[in-house]
């Protein structure tokens, strides 16, 4: 265990192990059923998904082999995710000079309860995702599918089975072909990331003896969270905490997370009904069940607000506005041009105008 972490990384997941809820009923033949399908859709999905996007890995991997399939519980999926968040968030363990960073008493305890707390919460909603943060070098990264939350919305949708679990893999396969084709992707975002994580840490006193005077305070930073996810709509969201210049990189991220999304919920979709028969009632039932979710009120929209889904959702739907822009103007192959080095990803503002993004990288 490294006792420099911020957040005592074993004792969250074993909080998140705990917490999480189980998954819906099912006899051992539909459990041994849905792993199965999940691994044969996942393995098919990477053809399909390099098909539609003219993605290829720049080491010649086939895109088969382009990700490292898990097929997980909720528990399992949370230990994972710490996993990836120890190594996103290593570099608050240590100051600039390498010495350890001074914790408050019982700091990392507190982490591991929040965010055990919040991974709990959040295993029973991810249906896959795909993780290029953790791989050893030379290795793809690891493509978790969440098998029993695939098995709830199917059955909740009332979608065919075998057709929703290819749809989902479509998604994760697009990712792992992103990061595949454009191996210095993960270490653009593992930096921003790195470096907003740093700066906000910085804001609270009684860390490491410094502070950026122009943040909140500790009890400033928390009213401000509580305003941001108790009031009234429109009122304010979690921006609200950040800094100008943490909302700067805040934001820089996000542009790169609504692409990454974006270009993957276009992807599943453009497979065509020759591959996923019934693709165009699935996505008219999780659109319907996205939109039920996003007009929750009371404690659900609380928790929404917490774990920021609305803002998930945003990403989606802005970066799938983007892609279908860009396509539209200059075909799948200009598309690609953003996968060509970290000066071509679009800013915040070219995601929500596509056409400074054409004009800037095809002139």
């Amino acid at each position: 265990m490294d006792d420099t972490a911020p957040v005592d990384w074993p004792a969250a997941a074993r909080v998140a192990g705990r917490l999480s809820r189980p998954g819906p009923a099912a006899s051992r033949a539909e459990l041994d059923d849905l792993v199965a399908g999940l691994r044969d859709a996942a393995h098919r999905a990477g053809g399909h998904a390099s098909r539609i996007t003219g993605l290829a890995a720049v080491d010649g991997a086939a895109p088969e082999d382009v990700s490292r399939v898990l097929v997980v519980d909720r528990p399992r999926w949370a230990l994972a995710n710490t996993e990836m968040f120890a190594r996103l968030a290593a570099p608050l363990g240590r100051r600039p000079d390498g010495t350890p960073t001074p914790l408050p008493p019982g700091a990392r305890t507190v982490g591991a309860a929040q965010v055990g707390s919040v991974l709990a919460l959040l295993s029973g909603k991810v249906l896959g995702q795909f993780d290029p943060f953790t791989a050893a070098p030379g290795e793809p990264g690891r493509l978790l599918l969440v098998a029993p939350n695939v098995l709830h919305l199917e059955r909740t949708l009332g979608v065919d089975a075998a057709d929703f679990r290819l749809w989902v893999a479509l998604h994760e396969q697009t990712h792992a072909l992103q990061f595949a084709a454009a191996p210095w992707l993960a270490d653009v975002i593992r930096t921003r990331s790195a470096e907003l994580l740093a700066d906000v840490a910085a804001t609270v006193p009684g860390v490491d003896g410094t502070r950026d005077p122009d943040a909140p305070g500790a009890l400033d930073l928390l009213g401000r969270v509580a305003k941001a996810l108790l009031g009234p709509e429109g009122g304010g969201g979690v921006l609200d905490v950040l800094t100008e210049r943490q909302r700067a990189v805040f934001e820089e991220v996000g542009a790169v997370m609504a692409l990454l999304e974006g270009h993957a919920d276009v992807s599943m979709d453009q497979v065509g009904p020759r591959v996923v028969p019934t693709v165009r009632t699935i996505r008219r039932a999780f659109e319907a069940r996205r939109d039920e979710g996003a007009a929750a009120r009371g404690f659900e929209r609380v928790l929404r607000r917490l774990l920021g889904l609305d803002a998930k959702l945003a990403q989606y739907r802005d970066g799938a506005a983007f892609v279908r822009a860009v396509q539209g103007t200059v075909g799948r192959d200009g598309f690609n041009a953003v996968w060509s080095g970290p000066d071509a990803l679009p800013s915040p503002a070219e995601i929500a105008d596509p056409a400074t993004w054409v004009r800037r990288v095809h002139g």
